[in-house]
């Protein structure tokens, strides 16, 4: 990556656009499971008292009643997403009796898949679309895989910076066009490094063993109750998490906005043969909303995001389409059970450093052997990350964790050397120096932590992640709720509730015709 990135930090450099990098913008997604006070999955739907989850913008669920979404707005600081985060943990502990907020990203105990109730949206059309969507997942993939948890990072540059740098580049794009080719080279450049960040931040070397019940895999025995590998750094991100045949086969194309709204639309318009044996409608009603390779583009699961806001009713596509990409989803980020809200300052300014440097370098396009080593070294990093003497391939040639991990700092480092001019302070540079730590010495790793703190205390991976999961309770709620966010989301509560039933009342369509006007987009 380095020519390129150091070409474009001495372009912006010397013409005096530094603060074109000023307002990157930052809002953080964050998933987590409630469990009841003996650390099993609660059995109790979404709290009321919390608002609606189909309307609140900042506190809704996601797959399962019992699995709680947090939604930050976008923000120019990254510490006022981290604290917007917060108090929104601050504020749902007041609504979750005896209950705890599951701070991690695997699971907590679940008997048996009848203990997952899926999502409700109320009876509008646009909630019954979003239940059966749910329930379309269950007969593809189960629901256990459903119930993992993580943090989505949502990254946009400011919107001065895309002038300075298509003038500097001397291009004759459209804007428009001009960032979606940025970012998609951002989202080419993370693919080829993402390895690392779950190395560095992978935060699931174990599990509960009633997550994989009734699976075949080669795990090993913590204890009864605790699966593990012993250089695992993200088994959420591994095959035993997110994954899937029909998708193994998909060959969805991250190098330009055509080529990816081209394959994607494809995968939500062909048939699959195994979901054609599901059937859409039957006589009990509808068990998925369509027979494709994906009902509609959010089935997909991929690493990181091309995003736009999209209108009322408006599908993800269509909008990219339309108005191009807007920001990007970083979806690889595990919850750190150590951490109160799973993720701290330092990782965030580590983020932003990382993915502007996937910004400025390498323009080239990736092709399906790149595409397959690239899966590859992902599959080593999560399963056995911190094995000594581990190789990856780059080039086609093996290189250690290590060695490559170092050459990609030494790039990050040029990047957050320029971010610190704009901070004034010297926190980006800080934080890759705190990452070069980790690879000269993987205990430092999270996922070497939570192990030697698992082992140190004599637990398993359950009763570790509840432990932790109260400890962070009290430092959250000791730390208090602003009073004029406690009036705020009281206000936004009982207005989402409203905003929900005039959605249901709003409606003249019946289902069938909204679901096909929907799927026709």
């Amino acid at each position: 990556m380095s020519k390129a990135l150091e070409q474009n930090l001495q372009l912006i450099i010397e013409k005096g656009q530094i603060l074109a990098l000023d307002g990157i913008l930052h809002g953080i997604e964050k998933e987590g499971l409630r469990a009841d006070s003996q650390g099993a999955i609660s059995q109790t739907g979404h709290p009321v008292s919390l608002g609606s989850a189909l309307t609140h913008s900042h506190i809704t669920t996601d797959y399962s009643e019992a699995l709680l979404e947090f939604i930050t707005p976008a923000f120019a600081k990254s510490a006022d997403a981290l604290h917007f985060l917060q108090q929104l943990h601050c504020y749902t502990y007041q609504h979750l009796g005896d209950e705890e907020l599951w701070n991690a990203s695997m699971p907590c105990q679940i008997d048996n898949e009848d203990a997952i109730q899926i999502a409700r949206f109320g009876s509008s059309n646009v909630g019954q679309l979003k239940y059966i969507y749910r329930v379309g997942l269950e007969h593809r993939y189960g629901k256990m895989m459903q119930t993992i948890a993580g943090i989505h990072y949502n990254f946009s540059l400011p919107e001065s910076l895309w002038p300075v740098l298509r003038d500097l580049q001397g291009s004759q794009k459209s804007l428009q066009a001009f960032r979606s080719a940025g970012y998609f080279k951002l989202i080419r450049n993370f693919r080829r490094s993402s390895w690392l960040l779950l190395y560095l931040f992978g935060a699931s070397p174990a599990l509960s063993s009633s997550f994989m019940r009734g699976r075949e895999h080669d795990l090993e025995q913590w204890d009864e109750n605790t699966l593990y590998r012993p250089y695992a750094t993200s088994l959420r991100m591994s095959d035993l998490g997110y994954s899937n045949k029909a998708q193994s086969a998909l060959n969805i194309c991250f190098n330009h906005l055509e080529t990816y709204i081209e394959s994607l639309t494809q995968a939500i318009n062909t048939t699959y043969p195994q979901y054609e044996k599901i059937g859409v409608k039957t006589d009990q009603g509808y068990k998925q909303l369509n027979s494709n390779v994906l009902q509609i583009e959010n089935e997909y699961y991929s690493d990181i995001r091309p995003k736009r806001v999209a209108l009322s009713g408006e599908k993800p596509v269509h909008a990219l389409r339309e108005r191009g990409v807007e920001y990007i989803e970083v979806r690889n980020t595990d919850i750190n059970p150590l951490l109160p809200v799973g993720i701290d300052q330092q990782q965030a300014d580590f983020l932003d450093a990382f993915l502007v440097t996937c910004l400025l370098s390498d323009p080239s396009d990736i092709d399906s052997h790149e595409c397959d080593v690239i899966n590859s070294n992902n599959n080593l990093v999560v399963n056995r990350g911190r094995e000594p003497g581990l190789m990856l391939t780059k080039n086609n040639q093996p290189i250690s964790v290590p060695e490559w991990g170092a050459l990609i700092l030494s790039d990050i480092h040029k990047t957050a050397a320029v971010l610190d001019q704009v901070s004034g302070d010297n926190r980006y540079s800080d934080a890759v120096s705190a990452q070069q730590a980790k690879l000269d010495n993987p205990h430092l790793t999270p996922s070497a932590q939570i192990l030697d703190s698992m082992k140190t205390a004599g637990l398993g991976y359950e009763a570790f992640a509840l432990q932790q999961s109260r400890k962070h309770r009290q430092t959250i709620t000791g730390e208090g709720l602003d009073a004029g966010q406690q009036q705020y989301l009281d206000e936004l509560g009982i207005s989402s509730r409203d905003e929900q039933q005039q959605i249901e009342m709003s409606d003249t369509l019946d289902f069938d015709t909204y679901l096909a006007n929907y799927l026709a987009q």
